[in-house]
């Protein structure tokens, strides 16, 4: 028997062989989903979601031992993620499910913990608490099955949820270093970023509070809302820097009560908020920002609201426009 030579066959480089030509940025878009994000106020194209189940009666012995303020009204949670989901799709925004393939842990539906995206792809969050370990692994699935590259998965003793990350340009990207995001992670999110050319801007959190995103949105490429005596000093000052008006909520017990900043951007001075917070809706209307409202009422008993709810895929990349 006489065996061929495979020497210049196309699988070891001969005539045939096409050699992959495109960078992986590039590749966003065709090889992979349209995905992918540099500012926190471009028009919103797609969200994931996890709508709540069975898993929200763990909040009706202890609602401390799962991280929520009250027992939850399951029907009345529904209710409220469906009149969000109804709102983005409203909007035009794609939204797309978890459905986990195992029983969800309490925490699941806040989303915007579990990843953070990039212009390239994701960066899977580590929840900091045992209670939500291994949450992120449904988001991994579920971006995948979308089409969506994960750029960087966490190790060692790094912690990290998505809601403390957000874009100052599309150059800028800053982070809170407190509860929930350590130093590790940082450093791993850091050396990330810079291989795509963002640089990084770490900020101490206040203790006592959870994520950055409750004390800082971002509604057009030149206003960010700031909760007063709150956000980190040197995060306001690197927002003036790229020439940001910072305006301070007027009503902190509104915003306290209700999660009325916890609200997610639709497009340039257009929100999506709590609804029933008519003294905040009213200041962000004096700033030209129009509001969408949803009720999030029973949904804020677990310490989240729309912000949170609200995992971020794909923003519109204006830049290339």
């Amino acid at each position: 028997m006489t065996v061929q030579s495979t020497f210049g066959a196309s699988a070891f480089g001969g005539e045939g062989w096409k050699p992959r030509s495109r960078t992986h940025a590039k590749e966003i878009g065709g090889l992979w989903a349209s995905c992918g994000i540099d500012t926190e106020w471009a028009p919103l194209e797609a969200v994931v979601l996890h709508k709540p189940g069975e898993e929200l009666a763990a909040s009706h012995n202890d609602p401390g031992a799962v991280q929520m303020l009250e027992p939850l009204d399951l029907a009345k949670a529904q209710a409220e993620h469906d009149a969000m989901a109804d709102a983005y799709r409203g909007a035009g925004v794609a939204v797309h499910y978890v459905e986990p393939a195992a029983a969800p842990s309490p925490n699941q539906m806040f989303c915007a913990d579990l990843f953070v995206m990039t212009p390239q792809g994701a960066i899977l969050a580590r929840p900091a608490s045992d209670v939500r370990a291994g949450e992120e692994r449904w988001v991994a699935r579920r971006l995948a099955d979308i089409g969506v590259p994960i750029l960087k998965t966490l190790t060692g003793r790094a912690t990290f949820e998505g809601a403390d990350l957000m874009w100052l340009d599309a150059g800028t990207a800053i982070i809170g270093r407190g509860l929930r995001t350590n130093q590790g992670a940082i450093e791993q999110i850091t050396a990330q970023l810079a291989e795509i050319g963002v640089e990084t801007i770490a900020v101490d959190m206040p203790y006592g509070t959870m994520h950055l995103m409750g004390m800082l949105r971002i509604a057009d490429r030149d206003l960010a809302i700031a909760w007063p005596r709150r956000t980190p000093h040197a995060a306001v000052a690197a927002l003036r820097e790229r020439g940001y008006q910072v305006a301070f909520l007027p009503e902190v017990a509104e915003a306290e009560r209700n999660r009325a900043l916890n609200c997610v951007t639709l497009g340039p001075r257009k929100i999506l908020m709590v609804a029933g917070n008519e003294a905040t809706q009213t200041f962000y209307q004096s700033l030209g920002i129009e509001c969408i409202t949803a009720p999030a009422q029973e949904l804020a008993k677990a310490a989240g609201a729309i912000g949170c709810l609200t995992g971020v895929v794909s923003r519109r990349r204006l830049m290339h426009d």
